[in-house]
């Protein structure tokens, strides 16, 4: 992956400064605890070309490998500048990272090994969006590596569709109650959830894992890429 395949983000002015700067602080515990540990056994291996939506404040940045070639995007300019901040401390080259909402990443066709989400499509504006962006710019034999929370079941899963608003509107659009597994496998991947967890202390339900496309959804893209070039 070369940066002249990339081309201009669309700037997303709007940020959460506060959110942003309390969000180290306030999960740095959970953070080193579960979190660091969890990322570590997810991302280590991953060699190539990799792109990350939706960075953060840069908590992925230092699990990666010198022989991955990262292109991370946050739409956020204050989490951007975090990040920005914590990856200059790390002085890792191998990581640039941008300014891109998930569902729109400017980036070519069938252009990564890999892509990364974690803590990610509990708050993007449009899933299905983000997620076919996530499966076009996939190469073949390609996977998503995700960490996400999950709204969980029966009472708990509940009381989480009752607490969305208010968690939604402090936690900078976060959305504790998402089906993300049930929105992966929609979208037209095989899902492999490999650990399942819990954020504490709100004991949140999190799912680590992988998702690949489906074979038929591979076949309709690869028609789709082949239908798009010129005769």
């Amino acid at each position: 992956m070369t940066l002249q395949q990339i081309s201009d983000a669309p700037v997303q002015a709007r940020g959460h400064r506060w959110f942003a700067a309390m969000y180290d602080p306030l999960f740095g515990a959970e953070e080193r605890r579960a979190m660091a540990p969890r990322r570590r056994r997810l991302l280590s291996d991953l060699r190539g070309d990799v792109l990350e939506i939706g960075a953060g404040t840069g908590a992925n940045f230092e699990h990666y490998s010198s022989d991955a070639r990262v292109i991370a995007f946050e739409p956020d300019p204050f989490m951007l500048e975090r990040a920005r901040e914590k990856l200059d401390a790390l002085g890792r080259t191998n990581v640039d990272l941008r300014q891109a909402p998930a569902e729109e990443l400017p980036v070519a066709d069938a252009s990564f090994d890999a892509v990364v989400s974690t803590l990610v499509l509990c708050t993007v504006r449009d899933v299905p969006r983000a997620l076919a962006e996530m499966r076009r710019v996939l190469r073949p034999g390609g996977r998503v590596y995700f960490i996400e929370h999950v709204r969980g079941e029966g009472v708990q899963g509940r009381i989480r569709d009752l607490l969305q608003p208010i968690w939604s509107w402090f936690g900078a659009g976060c959305h504790p109650n998402r089906r993300t597994e049930r929105a992966l496998a929609s979208a037209g991947f095989d899902v492999e959830v490999v650990e399942r967890g819990r954020i504490v202390p709100w004991m949140i339900p999190v799912v680590t894992g992988f998702a690949r496309p489906s074979d038929r959804q591979r076949r309709a893209h690869e028609g789709e890429a082949e239908a798009r070039r010129p005769s």
